[in-house]
């Protein structure tokens, strides 16, 4: 076939390059079932002719002519088929996150007038009903799970008639890589959802500039695990490298299971978020604290040693010695708990630790940290796989065709092929993002040599009542660094000095008890207890001993409960709410100022 030009060419490009592969794969009844590319070929052609039978069809391909289909759903490869079946119709695509709240979720429906909503499972039917009477545009909701009462999604396949797969073809060859492939809504941390329309052109050549500039092989005998949401552009992106590759896909059955799926799957490559990479990393460190006597002493001195670890500049003979004791005594086990064949895992949606770069890394477990918002399709930077292309502490280089020039402020700014075609139904708001071609991003950056560091949120740049400008991002991830840190926000502006919540790493901190012959009674009063006051004084002390004298932290607060994303004070790529937080702690900050 020709150069794809639109996300659905995936089936068509891997059949005409690999044969039947396969493509598709999840856990149904305890065993993976696997889809060929064939039979993911058959399938999306009767989804298509299907809910063209409905009445489905992007119409006059325009923005607002274009029937809206919504889909709500975990990971699985019915999202998938999904998609593409509705981009085979000219139909565009709404992604919704599954923990969306009922308000945000009928705000979407209605702001893009959705015709059907498919959804997995029981509870997420019973949130879209209870909004549906408040969506008149909604026809009808089906599921992908067999739920009594409700039409499954294979009820639409099975409506695909001869003539109706024949007609596809014309309405397939007549999508243009100008067309619409699906709206994204993005909440971020604070305001009304925007939905961010990124056509085939946008979304096709960011992954295959992407693809090229990793670079990812043509692997037919590579596995991908999926359990990043889809919603998201960064995992849908990778998902069609992925397709485009001919990496089979198998997605986790959920974030509780990673560990057993990549026992089983022994994955190759995988995408995932600092935060879950901060979790494998606390649940290692959890296990070698449970360690007594010599096999302690060698855990502890190995992961000093990663702690060390320069990709770029060797660490000498004796360094790399020591390097290759611990890695046959320790980190042999860490890659063996991820099924013992990861050749590469991709980490964005914040900024993460230099430090766990370089433990993982020294491990032989490549991570490589990329950088982009929806906007632009995402990718902007990446770290690379040939040597001497990744440098700890930056996104990387920009990929290929990427154009980036940073405001006199420090914005990083952007233009090229990806950057999306604006916010729907909101040209003012397009306006004041894209200006002259160039995206402002809302990031603030440096140039590293050839690669991009992310120093700061525009946004979230604070100024003390000196006068002083405080990026939080960098002061946070220095303390995290710290295995008694789960999470911390930094805040103080328009006061005197830099403050500081902290949630403790519970699962640690209890271990440090028990060597102290303390008594964990309840995380309220753990953190009230003066002798665990005084370790996380001395924690910040030494991390405000690295940094200017306005950043430094002067005063802090322990918290006892770890925030998250069904509590409301994460988003769903796991990035903390900052103006949720600040609000629901108020007292806590207050007393900081007292």
């Amino acid at each position: 076939m020709n150069k794809p030009s639109r996300l659905f060419d995936c089936i068509e490009y891997q059949i005409e390059k690999f044969g039947d592969k396969d493509m598709l794969a999840a856990k149904e009844n305890g065993t993976w079932k696997i889809y060929s590319t064939n039979q993911v070929k058959q399938i999306v052609n009767r989804f298509s002719a299907g809910l063209m039978s409905l009445g489905v069809s992007g119409n006059d391909m325009s923005e607002e002519g274009s029937d809206k289909i919504a889909i709500v759903s975990n990971n699985r490869p019915e999202w998938l088929f999904t998609d593409m079946a509705v981009q085979q119709t000219g139909a565009v695509l709404v992604p919704i996150y599954p923990t969306t709240n009922a308000n945000e979720l009928q705000f979407i429906l209605n702001d893009a007038q959705v015709k059907y909503i498919f959804v997995s499972n029981k509870d997420l039917l019973d949130k879209i009903k209870s909004i549906s009477l408040y969506v008149p545009s909604l026809k009808n909701i089906y599921s992908f799970d067999k739920i009594e009462g409700v039409d499954h999604w294979s009820q639409i396949t099975d409506m695909a008639t001869g003539t109706a797969i024949y007609e596809l073809e014309d309405i397939k060859a007549s999508i243009s890589e100008e067309n619409l492939a699906t709206i994204i809504y993005t909440s971020g941390t604070t305001g009304t959802p925007k939905g961010v329309m990124l056509t085939h052109k946008n979304i096709v050549s960011n992954l295959m500039d992407g693809k090229e500039s990793f670079p990812f092989p043509d692997a037919p005998h590579y596995k991908a695990l999926s359990f990043l949401p889809l919603n998201h552009i960064f995992e849908k992106n990778v998902s069609y490298i992925y397709m485009f590759s001919c990496i089979a896909i198998y997605y986790a059955e959920s974030l509780e299971t990673i560990g057993d799926n990549m026992r089983e799957v022994k994955p190759d490559m995988f995408t995932t978020v600092p935060r879950l990479l901060e979790k494998v990393f606390e649940r290692i460190m959890s296990k070698g604290n449970e360690l007594t006597g010599f096999k302690r002493k060698l855990f502890f001195w190995s992961v000093a040693l990663a702690e060390k670890y320069d990709n770029n500049i060797s660490g000498g003979f004796l360094y790399n010695a020591k390097l290759g004791i611990a890695d046959k005594l320790i980190f042999s086990k860490w890659r063996e708990a991820l099924g013992g064949n990861v050749k590469c895992i991709i980490t964005g949606g914040a900024a993460c630790q230099e430090k766990l770069l370089r433990i993982f890394n020294a491990a032989k477990i490549p991570v490589y940290e990329g950088y982009g918002p929806t906007e632009n399709s995402p990718v902007i930077c990446v770290n690379r796989q040939p040597p001497g292309s990744m440098k700890f502490g930056t996104v990387g280089p920009p990929i290929n065709k990427i154009e980036i020039k940073l405001a006199g402020d420090g914005e990083i700014m952007v233009k090229g092929p990806s950057v999306m075609r604006g916010y729907y139904k909101r040209p003012d708001l397009t306006a004041e993002t894209i200006v002259d071609g160039w995206l402002l991003t809302g990031d603030i950056g440096v140039w590293d040599g050839d690669c991009l560091k992310i120093t700061d949120r525009k946004k979230e740049l604070f100024k003390t009542s000196g006068g002083k400008y405080v990026a939080p991002q960098p002061i946070e991830n220095k303390l995290k660094e710290s295995m008694y840190i789960e999470q911390v926000i930094v805040v103080g502006a328009d006061r005197k000095f830099v403050g500081a919540l902290i949630v403790p790493s519970f699962a640690n901190l209890k271990v440090w008890m028990q060597q102290q012959g303390l008594n964990s009674t309840s995380p309220e009063e753990d953190c009230r207890n003066p002798k665990i006051l005084e370790l996380f004084k001395n924690i910040v002390e030494e991390m405000n001993a690295g940094i200017n004298h306005v950043e430094q932290i002067k005063k802090f607060e322990l918290l006892p409960r770890e925030w998250s994303i069904e509590s409301g004070e994460m988003t769903p790529k796991m990035s903390l709410k900052r103006k949720i937080i600040m609000e629901k702690y108020k007292d806590a900050i207050d007393r900081i100022y007292a």
